[in-house]
């Protein structure tokens, strides 16, 4: 292999590609969070139960999910730039689709081709990240583009409900869908895979694909990335994208415009959050399986509290318990820096993959369970849902919180034994606070 920088790396040129990326990735947030302001408005066009109405998120994340370990072979193999690409057009068809569905199939499908654009996106942006920036700048960068990106889920709290009532389903959604179109140019344009030009090409034939995957999985700080990512994400996604809204209008009796209020607020806290987050794990990098952990419990305890309150909780506690879940945001972008620590430059797109399958998994599968639960309360429809009903159908997220931190530290224990056996003085490296960063040498399944 021969390889020839061609490109400075952190400067100007790695940030215009950057914030190109990261507009991408803003986007895909924002048709991802798009059904958190439209459920209600689904459930009536559709006219379907609060199951069927999970069912569009759950699709689309399962599709999302599903499709991260292919997605990180490939992003391995054509680059980043080939992957927004595609992304963009799969997401701008899904969600024009979407705008014109008229039947709840048709609809459901639509959902599941942006699920399948948007698997493309974080993974690509968070390459660009690690090949164009230098070792110091990467934390924070990544930090802020998981940030910035919820400048989509703002976008969907706020302006999407506002063009939905003016516009009505049709045409807000398809005028949405067209911003893909604007984003493509500016991909083509701007966006390089890196600063170097080499002669390797990482060329994974089908049969080697089983082993090369098993491998990447077989690191534990693969699995201590994607637990940690499993347990801090999936609350704040279940509340964002599906849950959250209802939950404040239907159960707490919140006006619209006071439960999209908090939506944004929530993002805004999850820029202030995430800052702290990232100076944190910058300054403590031995810690950082300890941070997320911190940072669940926080989050425990006030939904506990709302919970547990008869009635419905007063307004400032409920303020506590969704800036405590917003939190869990930049705690689950930890995951991928506890990756990069034990990942070979070759296979980041596989390790990006898999851990951020653990996030999205929780995800799906504690929306679908609210879902399931809500039905069995009541049988209804929306309207009929009480607010004792969804305190008891929130209430599954307790198994995953659990189950999340069980694994997180169990696999904390494992990743510091692996980086002490392949690299001696590693963790010594990380006690006194200086970060750690795979050399790139050999392959280190275990």
């Amino acid at each position: 292999m021969t390889t020839q920088q061609i490109h400075d790396i952190g400067r100007r040129r790695a940030w215009v590609i950057w914030l190109v990326a990261l507009a991408v990735y803003v986007l895909a947030v924002f048709h991802r969070s798009s059904l958190g302001v439209a459920g209600i408005i689904a459930s009536e066009r559709f006219d379907i139960s609060a199951t069927s109405l999970a069912t569009f998120t759950v699709l689309q994340l399962v599709v999302y999910a599903g499709m991260q370990v292919p997605v990180g072979v490939l992003l391995d193999r054509y680059g980043s730039r080939a992957m927004l690409l595609v992304g963009l057009v799969l997401m701008t068809a899904g969600q024009l689709g979407f705008a014109f569905s008229s039947s709840f199939a048709g609809a459901v499908a639509a959902r599941a081709v942006v699920g399948a654009g948007d698997a493309m996106v974080f993974v690509s942006v968070i390459r660009l990240v690690t090949v164009w920036f230098l070792v110091r700048q990467a934390p924070m960068v990544t930090q802020v583009t998981g940030l910035a990106g919820q400048l989509g889920a703002i976008a969907a709290a706020g302006p999407l409900s506002y063009l939905l009532h003016a516009l009505g389903w049709t045409r807000a959604f398809a005028l949405t869908s067209s911003v893909g179109i604007v984003l493509l140019v500016g991909v083509l344009a701007f966006v390089k895979d890196s600063p170097y030009r080499t002669d390797d090409v990482v060329a994974i034939k089908l049969r080697a694909l089983a082993q090369s995957v098993r491998t990447v999985w077989g690191n534990p700080g693969t699995r201590l990335g994607m637990w940690s990512h499993f347990v801090s994400q999936f609350s704040a996604t279940v509340f964002a994208l599906l849950w959250g809204y209802p939950f404040l209008v239907q159960g707490l009796g919140w006006s619209s415009g006071a439960a999209s209020t908090l939506l944004m607020a929530m993002t805004a806290w999850t820029v202030v959050s995430g800052l702290v987050t990232a100076r944190l794990v910058a300054r403590l990098p031995y810690y950082r399986s300890w941070i997320v952990v911190g940072i669940v419990v926080a989050m425990v305890v006030p939904w506990t509290a709302v919970l547990l309150w008869p009635g419905a909780a007063p307004t400032w506690l409920v303020v506590v318990m969704a800036f405590a879940t917003a939190s869990g945001g930049p705690a689950a972008m930890v995951g991928f820096d506890l990756a990069r620590s034990f990942t070979p430059p070759h296979e980041t797109g596989r390790a990006n993959g898999l851990v951020n399958v653990g996030g999205f998994t929780a995800s799906l599968l504690t929306m679908a369970l609210i879902g399931v639960v809500l039905d069995l309360s009541a049988s209804g429809g929306m309207e009929s849902y009480t607010l004792g009903d969804f305190k008891l159908a929130l209430s599954v997220q307790y198994a995953f919180w659990a189950l999340g931190i069980v694994q997180t530290l169990r696999y904390r224990r494992r990743g510091l034994a692996h980086l002490a056996r392949m690299h001696p003085g590693s963790v010594e490296q990380m006690r006194a606070g200086q970060p750690f960063v795979h050399p790139g040498i050999g392959t280190e399944g275990v």
